[in-house]
């Protein structure tokens, strides 16, 4: 017999970065330092006392905007079974279906679209990447928060080298400088100090396409494992071109918020690696029709930020991913993931496998609740 949605619980979370962090964006004036991230989590139980958690989240801008789409709209959910996961998704998007399928109207459904699967493998009391079907316990994983811009050469190495202690295997750092020749030092001292440890870097969408040709050429002497974002996220035709000119691989994909979207760049011709961010997509509704489309092509895959996430969705792709290790979020979560070797370990408890902290419910700046007991 099917279960039913009784009630959702929705909380508008402000989490303080202890120092803020400055990428290319901030270096040519088009956005401000970060020093917070902005989350939207969803609390969902069924008529059976069955739960599930999700979220979602902003970067500098949005949060609110996320947190009031969905109190907009959280309702329609109330009585529909939980199993029926796209049929309760395309029903969020009709009810906000002014204000469009993607930005912050998929970001907001996103949140409860990831709780309604955390909850579906909570009651099959399995993780959800084997409730989708795992290919694999673990995923290759590597570290983004040493390696902004405003941390200086040292600075990074240190970081890295405390990474890589803590079982960490691959670090990116962030180029896109104002003066090139910069990026080409801090690139070339990284890589000299890590040795043959796998190295990304990101641009952060900083670059026109001349000057990204022309940095791809001169990084092509640094074996990256990838040149992430080096052009504006939408420009699919330039990552296209790029992907198939250079050695090294292209990646892009973490700024887009739909299917449709990430579907431009497989049809411009991309023959990169694809970093949908759940999340940003819609949630993981959308993510698993991109990642099946986008695995078809052959493409590698290696999502954005949502270690909590992605580390699920990654060991559910066909060709061996990246997960990408953020430390940001972990006060929000009673548990840790098992890092080690160089890979990220699933955890063995059912769904996402993680509980909500009290620091998250002290950090908790606005609540909406729907459904039975509704208040």
């Amino acid at each position: 017999m099917s279960d039913s949605i009784a009630s959702i619980s929705l909380s508008h979370v402000v989490l303080p970065l202890q120092n803020p962090v400055s990428d290319a964006k901030v270096l040519t004036g088009r956005q401000k330092p970060l020093s917070e991230v902005v989350l939207l989590f969803a609390e969902v139980t069924t008529a059976d006392g069955v739960e599930g958690m999700g979220f979602s989240y902003s970067k500098r801008a949005g949060g609110p905007s996320q947190y009031a789409h969905l109190k907009e709209i959280a309702q329609v959910a109330i009585g529909q079974d939980p199993s029926d996961t796209a049929k309760v998704y395309d029903s969020l998007l009709w009810a906000g279906a002014s204000v469009g399928r993607s930005g912050v109207a998929t970001q907001a459904i996103a949140a409860l679209d990831v709780a309604l699967h955390d909850l579906k493998a909570r009651r099959a009391g399995l993780p959800l990447a084997k409730l989708l079907g795992a290919y694999r316990d673990s995923c290759r994983v590597y570290n983004t928060s040493g390696g902004f811009l405003q941390a200086s050469v040292e600075e990074i190495r240190e970081k890295a080298d405390a990474s890589l202690a803590s079982g960490i295997g691959g670090i990116k750092i962030k180029v896109g400088q104002p003066d090139w020749r910069t990026d080409l030092e801090r690139v070339a001292a990284v890589r000299e100090h890590l040795g043959e440890v796998p190295l990304m870097v990101d641009a952060n969408q900083q670059w026109d396409r001349a000057r990204a040709r022309r940095m791809c050429r001169e990084l092509e002497a640094y074996d990256l494992v990838w040149i992430e974002e080096p052009l504006d996220a939408w420009d699919a035709t330039g990552h296209a071109d790029l992907s198939r000119t250079f050695d090294t691989p292209i990646a892009t994909g973490e700024m887009l918020t739909s299917v449709p979207e990430h579907m431009a760049l497989l049809e411009a011709g991309y023959r990169g690696i694809v970093q949908p961010d759940a999340p940003r997509i819609g949630g993981i509704t959308p993510f698993l029709r991109f990642a099946t489309l986008a695995a078809h092509a052959g493409l590698a895959l290696a999502p954005h930020y949502a270690m909590e996430i992605h580390l699920h969705l990654a060991a559910a792709y066909p060709t061996e991913p990246w997960v990408e290790h953020f430390e940001w979020l972990d006060p929000l979560f009673e548990e840790r993931i098992d890092i080690s070797d160089g890979r990220m370990w699933l955890p063995e408890r059912p769904g996402l496998g993680f509980t909500l902290s009290e620091q998250m419910r002290a950090l908790t700046v606005e609540t909406a609740r729907f459904g039975a007991s509704a208040t």
